[in-house]
């Protein structure tokens, strides 16, 4: 992909501050919401509040990209459908508010034989990797089928956004989002951040798929498997920098909400392994509260069981978004 050029500058109106996209300007201070875009499609975006300002000079990125309340990256699209109409087209929306799935149905849960996790890799018939994070590229469908239908289940009820937050389809996904910031988004928008449970069950199904699409490991059917790219961690301690920017340009690899229409869960549900990670509320009261599941997209599990229990609540990082669950109305 060609490297665009991008420079902003502000303009100041007694309502607001509009940041224009501008070719030949040698300067560019940003404060609050910054929109990153290519001379070639100028527009602007108002910015409120006291968000964190910088300068640079002119320079070149891959993709464009906005921030969000001074802290959170997204590569902006020309291009998303209406929640309504996503809505009708899936017909998945059940007793939910617009954009979120009903989820419904009883989850497996772990048996007298162990957990549902370890019995999973325990029926991989060829792996691609075995070493951590290891990657299955076929489970023993008969066998696995077998051994679920022996598992004592729970009910379960409740909505999940349909794509990773901002939950649009066409739209990229936020990253660069701490769980705590994540929770407090979604108590904003009459949401709550899903459980660690509640986020399993969407990607699984009733009958505890390893992958949201069924048994065999998919690099079409969802954004996993890309090359994994070494990062400079000391150009992400500023998110909202340029340094973290250019390095968050060059690693990026992910794509819009519902690119791949194969990525799908049993109840309707895109884009829950790789991709970017997700944040959960920890169904276990040890450890952290903070779990991401999913993956992202690079070479790592992205299953429906696995999670990663490593990071506090304030963690944010270039391949780390969430989505929002809520009580059915």
């Amino acid at each position: 992909m060609a490297c665009a050029s991008f420079l902003l500058v502000i303009r100041t109106t007694p309502a607001r501050t509009l940041l224009t996209a501008v070719a030949t300007l040698p300067l560019l201070v940003v404060i609050g919401t910054v929109e990153f875009t290519s001379s070639s499609s100028a527009s602007s975006v108002s910015s409120a509040g006291t968000s964190p300002f910088w300068e640079t000079s002119h320079f070149e990125l891959e993709h464009p990209w906005t921030l969000h309340e001074g802290k959170h990256w997204q590569v902006l699209s020309p291009d998303s459908e209406e929640i309504g109409v996503t809505d009708a087209v899936e017909g998945t929306r059940g007793p939910c508010s617009p954009g979120m799935v009903e989820v419904r149905g009883r989850m497996r849960i772990d048996g007298p034989a162990g957990s549902i996790e370890a019995m999973q890799r325990s029926m991989c018939t060829r792996w691609i990797s075995m070493e951590f994070p290891e990657r299955c590229e076929q489970f023993d469908e008969a066998k696995w089928k077998a051994y679920v239908d022996e598992l004592p289940t729970v009910d379960k009820s409740f909505c999940i956004d349909r794509y990773e937050y901002p939950n649009v389809k066409g739209q990229y996904p936020w990253v660069f989002v701490s769980w705590s910031e994540a929770a407090e988004i979604c108590e904003r928008d009459g949401k709550r951040l899903c459980s660690e449970t509640e986020w399993t069950f969407a990607c699984e199904g009733e009958d505890a798929w390893p992958y949201p699409y069924g048994f065999e490991r998919s690099a079409a059917a969802c954004v996993i498997d890309r090359p994994w790219m070494e990062y400079d961690e000391h150009k992400f301690t500023d998110r909202s920098s340029e340094g973290a920017l250019r390095e968050l340009d060059r690693v990026w690899q992910g794509e819009a909400s519902g690119s791949r229409p194969m990525c799908r869960s049993p109840f309707g549900v895109y884009d829950m392994t790789g991709n970017v990670d997700e944040w959960t509320y920890a169904s276990s009261h040890q450890g952290f509260r903070s779990i991401l599941k999913g993956g992202y997209w690079a070479e790592v599990r992205a299953r429906c069981r696995p999670s990663t229990r490593a990071h506090g609540e304030g963690f944010a990082f270039y391949q780390q978004g969430f989505r929002c669950c809520g009580d059915t109305l």
